[in-house]
């Protein structure tokens, strides 16, 4: 009579079973059971030691608490479990025990290496959650949220568990590498990739015979027998950057830039960026705050059928909030602005608040940055470049840089959120004007008939009862007039 594998693995998980190279790394696919094929090893591993007599140690450094406690819970245990409730002979010398421990790493000193110079830092005192597996016969299994501080204090064989998404991947690496090298123990790294700038594309695609390389993508898992619906999990995910990244395992720069070159490149013109082209259209306008050394920038976009044009970008390094002030005004008074978007966040309280008093409350929104508004504003951008909608200056390198900076990444709990490569001129400031400008032309906006008066009309201006006077032409003045005949003043 057959007697069923107390564990059943998918072949390409077999195959990293079977793999006893010392070095090894996997590149697997989202959803494929990487974490479950090598937490597989790690059981069999200690199983094999108990009934030969001996201790092991493994160590699994994951990207956050959360999945460390995830590593243990869906996997090392039940598969624990499994081999004892199979085998009573295990059985009779005792169950392990799963436990959650503090680890406490006491405060220190690190040596960090700026501008050449080797110096010292202090490091606070940090108590980290280590969740545990000790088998009767002194065997061991502690999964713990990755830092350069914890992984020094572990060793034995090493489990990097998504490492492309750990913090700090190189400092980690350094750290917990040569403590399992030295007792000629057995690395494990497994991930998917997340962009270029970590260790683990660098050991992947590093030319070495000394590691054992798999690859797994969604196409070949599921042809090994990975029930999942691939067309369903695509669409699902309605994200094509993602799924290239995290399903089909491509090490693109377009998988984690929100904007890549060639998509800025198609939106760049001639005639973008001029203000003497300003054709007395519509107007959308973005605003980001800054101070000290940080980059004040206005984006005017003129709408034109249904294509926004860049009119003008202003971008100023350290000018004081009275000076932006007068850059905005000037704009309003320049350009038929009829939505002006600003960043409300910390500092931008006050510089909205005086916006709105000066230029209408209807006008000027302010927008708190958050992960979700970030998203949306982002997302608005780029699907104007995608549709061909927004022209923006050809041949500006600052700008392109800018625009090319703002990253898409997956932080440890799997959300995807945006962060900037600070290696610009602008910190991607110029970005978030005129996604702020572009989101603004999308939000809806009441729209209103615009008539120049001349300066012998200044006193005729009426709303309701009140009568106001508007500037003559010579200084650009004008009234906007709504469908329910509100005469407004604005700028042209």
């Amino acid at each position: 009579m057959s007697v069923a594998p107390v564990i059943t693995f998918l072949p390409y998980q077999k195959a990293w079973l079977s793999d006893q190279a010392r070095f090894k790394i996997g590149m697997f696919t989202r959803r494929g059971g990487k974490t479950f094929g090598a937490s597989g090893e790690i059981v069999d591993d200690c199983i094999q030691a108990e009934i030969n007599g001996h201790k092991t140690r493994w160590t699994i450094l994951s990207r956050s608490e959360s999945t460390a406690k995830e590593a243990i819970e869906d996997a090392l245990k039940p598969m624990t479990q499994a081999y004892y409730a199979a085998y009573s002979t295990l059985a009779r010398k005792g169950a392990p025990e799963f436990s959650e421990e503090d680890f406490h790493v006491p405060a220190h000193k690190r040596e960090v290496i700026q501008m050449g110079q080797t110096h010292l830092i202090d490091v606070a005192e940090a108590t980290f959650k280590a969740q545990e597996v000790r088998f009767p016969g002194g065997s061991r299994v502690t999964a713990i949220s990755a830092s350069p501080d914890a992984a020094r204090g572990f060793g034995g064989n090493m489990l990097f568990d998504e490492f492309a998404f750990h913090a700090d991947s190189r400092r980690i690496w350094g750290s917990a590498f040569p403590v399992a090298a030295r007792g000629g123990h057995k690395i494990r790294v497994i991930s998917t990739p997340n962009g270029k700038g970590n260790k683990f594309y660098e050991l992947m695609t590093a030319e070495s015979a000394r590691w054992s390389k798999h690859h797994v993508d969604i196409y070949q898992a599921v042809k090994q027998g990975l029930d999942v619906d691939i067309d369903e999990l695509r669409e699902g995910m309605s994200d094509e950057d993602a799924w290239a990244q995290e399903f089909e395992l491509k090490w693109l720069d377009a998988a984690s830039s929100w904007l890549d070159y060639e998509l800025i490149s198609s939106c760049e013109d001639e005639s973008a960026g001029r203000p003497e082209l300003y054709q007395g259209g519509l107007c959308f306008v973005g605003v980001d705050i800054a101070a000290r050394n940080g980059l004040f920038v206005i984006w005017v976009m003129e709408q034109v059928g249904d294509h926004l044009i860049t009119r003008e970008i202003i971008a100023r390094r350290r000018i004081k909030f009275a000076k932006q002030d007068e850059l905005l005004a000037d704009v309003f008074r320049r350009y038929r602005v009829v939505r002006c978007r600003m960043d409300q966040t910390g500092m931008g309280e006050k510089p909205v608040e005086d916006a709105k008093a000066t230029h209408g409350q209807d006008r000027v929104e302010g927008i708190l940055f958050t992960a979700a508004s970030k998203l949306d504003m982002a997302t608005a951008l780029k699907e104007s470049f995608q549709d061909r909608k927004s022209a923006i200056p050809a041949g500006d390198p600052k700008l392109r840089a800018d625009l090319h900076a703002i990253k898409s990444v997956t932080g440890p709990t799997g959300i995807r959120r945006l962060v900037a490569d600070t290696d610009t001129d602008g910190h991607a400031d110029r970005f978030w004007a005129g996604a702020m400008a572009v989101s603004a032309a999308g939000s809806g906006y009441q729209e209103y008939d615009y008539r120049p008066v001349s300066s012998d009309d200044r006193f005729d201006a009426v709303i309701g009862d009140t009568a106001e006077a508007a500037d003559g032409p010579e200084s650009g003045g004008g009234w906007w007039r709504s469908p329910l005949g509100t005469r407004l003043r604005g700028g042209i």
